[in-house]
């Protein structure tokens, strides 16, 4: 039976080596470019050396992300660290950009390729796409349902989050971050305004306030049967800028469930697990989407809450009275509750003032008031408790791993011993000099078992050992001892040095296309921005609606835009439709007339091509390219580009906000409104209109440039056309 992966992640090396004693199966970690945690400590490409070797060594996989969005400059200097990666023999790499996905299949046929959900994986097509181009795995967006997961029948791997951080947003569509603190998060730069505070206002009142797109922590444990039942491939842990303790205690946990699970054993998640869990990282926990939850959010807080250990009952100048409910160390981190106020225990004092090292629970406990916070401010607060030091010492004392290793040895009169080591996949074995009679005292197999048996500081520790020798036989102690040493630095050597050989790779090369007469594409909303565009004989005209769409086909510069999240595709006929994701792309690309909308996070030449390839009529870039990005492409003749509108920057599952048709804005701390929608999915847009008509001079040579209307009046709606046209 194919036991499901656990798969853990790790920001340094430390964490690594954390999740290896821990039990991991495979891990996952980032190099300093190219991954989506660019604020992770990530690792050096030396490091990344020693980590596959490390993991190679503890028969663990590694897999390396490089899963952002890649620019057209970028892609020589990608494909050289992606080769450097698969001579060095990573176990897989895991990978976002459409166009690298499809150039590394065809120049390191030999490198394995998982998916990332940054790539937006939620329906057969899509995947069906990535099977058929020799990716080995998927991994699925954290809005698919166990059962939606189920439901896809294809021969590739499947792998589902089951731990850890969730975003509010469907993966690889988040723009909240580019669009307003001008880092991509499809780039690896996140500055997270998900975990702001919002206000939410509704008809111009305001009815919720807090940290509204702030989500609750996924933990799948109270499920895991479930998932294994289900035979899903490999379950992810999320948290490569988490910390050791983090990764040691979530791996063991994981790793005791999912053994008890192969053993028949009753999978009992049980009260101190979760205790530690929370201890070292939560913003309350929740099942997810995996199990259709429909509260996934926690607008009280977006920090760690740890865990209620007591309630401040006094404060003065110097010092805050706690009455316990759970015990407590030096050396602990607390917060206050509903406040951003932490601090370390260095000192701890009991009700009488005298400095302890421990103050057990139902007692009174006295710290310093290091902020000098006020009685009124915090009396009545709730603690928590955010870092327990006595935890995380048991965590970090925990011994390194040690391997099973099987010993034979075999002697006979006048040939060459023979020594065998295997760790289970590997074996090595290693010739010494003949063996030869005794003259004196011969030697004896509990002598061979005592020098065979000192393993000391190698990785592994004696399971078994057979001996197959003659009587009366003289072996030196010395050649023993050298030939076990030779034996277990060669399989080692055997597992960790392995080089793969690389071809000499040429990029393919994109050439400069002939500039043609460009044309104006407008997305609509209403019936009266449709009719405006046709009054102007606009080239390209998308509308949202259905039944707009089907009303004025008969026009066939008209394309409906479907929707960015679609499970079950309907059946499409000789239409034009402008495909927000790649399975709307792969199931009509036949049948239909095709463009490609900027949801897909186009911004290489190689991407281009791969659309092009599935008969997509035009590619529209993403808007996050900046105008030197979008100049370096060289196919402008089919990619469109957004030089006026409201973009989107979130689309969420669920109707998180209640939103029954109103006008409703989020509005955030510098009183910026966002309008949000729901039709199906909630959707959030940017406070302002990107607007770039002044500099289409600086952007020439595109095929096609897109107004992308939202609430336009039809003066303003001819007014931005008229602009563009005098313009272009």
């Amino acid at each position: 039976m194919k036991k499901t992966e656990l798969l853990v992640p790790a920001g340094n090396m430390e964490c690594l080596v954390a999740a290896i004693n821990n039990g991991a199966d495979a891990i996952y970690i980032g190099g300093k470019k190219f991954g989506a945690r660019a604020y992770s400590a990530n690792f050096t490409d030396e490091e990344i050396i020693n980590a596959i070797k490390l993991c190679h060594l503890y028969n663990v996989k590694l897999y390396v992300t490089v899963n952002t969005m890649i620019y057209n400059a970028e892609i020589p200097e990608v494909i050289k660290y992606l080769t450097f990666l698969y001579t060095h023999n990573v176990d897989a790499v895991i990978m976002q950009d459409l166009g690298l996905i499809n150039l590394t299949r065809k120049l390191l046929p030999n490198l394995e390729i998982h998916v990332s959900t940054q790539a937006h994986n939620h329906n057969t097509p899509g995947i069906e796409y990535y099977q058929k181009l020799g990716c080995q795995r998927v991994v699925f967006d954290r809005e698919s349902s166990l059962e939606e997961i189920n439901n896809i029948n294809l021969n590739i791997e499947k792998e589902v989050f089951v731990y850890g951080a969730l975003c509010v947003c469907y993966s690889g569509n988040c723009l909240f971050s580019a669009l307003n603190g001008n880092r991509s998060a499809n780039r690896g730069m996140c500055v997270g305004s998900c975990r702001l505070p919002y206000i939410l206002e509704k008809n111009k009142e305001k009815i919720a306030n807090g940290y509204l797109l702030s989500t609750k922590d996924l933990n799948t444990l109270p499920n895991l049967k479930q998932i294994l039942d289900s035979h899903i491939d490999s379950l992810k842990i999320e948290g490569r800028m988490k910390s050791k303790e983090y990764v040691a205690v979530v791996t063991k946990t994981f790793r005791k469930l999912i053994d008890n699970y192969y053993t028949n054993k009753p999978l009992n998640y049980t009260k101190e697990d979760e205790i530690n869990l929370l201890k070292t990282y939560n913003r309350e926990f929740t099942t997810g989407y995996l199990f259709n939850a429909q509260n996934i959010i926690n607008s009280k807080t977006s920090n760690h809450q740890g865990i209620p250990i007591g309630q401040i009952i006094k404060v003065t100048k110097d010092k805050i009275t706690i009455k316990l409910t759970e015990d407590i160390h030096q050396e602990d981190a607390i917060r206050i509750a509903n406040s951003n106020t932490g601090m370390y225990l260095n000192t701890l004092y009991n009700e009488k003032g005298l400095l302890v090292s421990e103050i057990l629970k139902n007692n009174i406990c006295l710290i310093d008031n290091k902020h000098h916070l006020k009685e009124s401010l915090i009396i009545n607060s709730q603690i928590l408790k955010t870092i327990d030091y006595k935890l995380n010492q048991e965590l970090n004392n925990i011994k390194d791993k040690k391997l099973p290793l099987d010993i034979t040895f075999i002697a006979h009169l006048n040939e060459p011993i023979r020594i065998k080591v295997t760790d289970g996949p590997n074996s090595i074995t290693i010739k010494g000099n003949e063996a030869k009679s005794a003259i004196n005292a011969p030697i004896t197999k509990d002598s061979i078992t005592k020098q065979l048996s000192k393993l000391g500081n190698t990785p592994y520790t004696l399971n078994n050992i057979d001996i197959d020798i003659d009587s009366n036989l003289f072996i030196n102690i010395k050649e023993l001892n050298k030939l076990r040493r030779k034996a277990v630095t060669s399989i080692i050597e055997a597992k960790t040095n392995k080089i793969n050989k690389v071809p000499a790779i040429s990029l393919p090369t994109v050439e400069p296309q002939t500039q043609l007469k460009p044309q104006i594409s407008i997305l609509t909303r209403t019936e009266n921005q449709l009719l405006i565009a046709l009054k102007n004989n606009l080239d390209i005209i998308y509308t949202t609606d259905e039944k707009l769409y089907q009303k004025y086909k008969k026009y066939n510069n008209i394309y409906l835009r479907l929707n960015r999240v679609i499970t079950n595709h309907p059946n499409y006929q000789n239409e034009h439709l402008l495909c927000t994701e790649l399975g709307s792309i792969y199931k009509y690309k036949a049948n239909n007339i095709v463009r490609s909308d900027y949801y897909l996070n186009i911004a290489n030449d190689y991407s281009i091509n791969t659309l092009k390839s599935l008969n997509t009529e035009s590619i529209t870039l993403s808007v996050e390219a900046n105008i030197n990005a979008l100049n370096n492409i060289n196919n402008k003749e089919d990619s469109e580009i957004i030089i006026y509108g409201t973009l989107e920057n979130m689309i969420i599952k669920n109707n998180i906000f209640n939103i029954k048709g109103e006008k409703n804005y989020l509005i955030d701390r510098n009183n910026q409104r966002y309008l949000v929608t729901y039709d199906g999915y909630t959707h959030i847009f940017n406070h302002e209109k990107l607007n770039l008509i002044k500099d289409i001079p600086k952007l020439k040579g595109f095929g096609t440039y897109r107004i992308e209307l939202l609430d336009e009046s039809e003066e303003k709606t001819q007014s931005i056309i008229t602009q563009i046209k005098d313009v272009l």
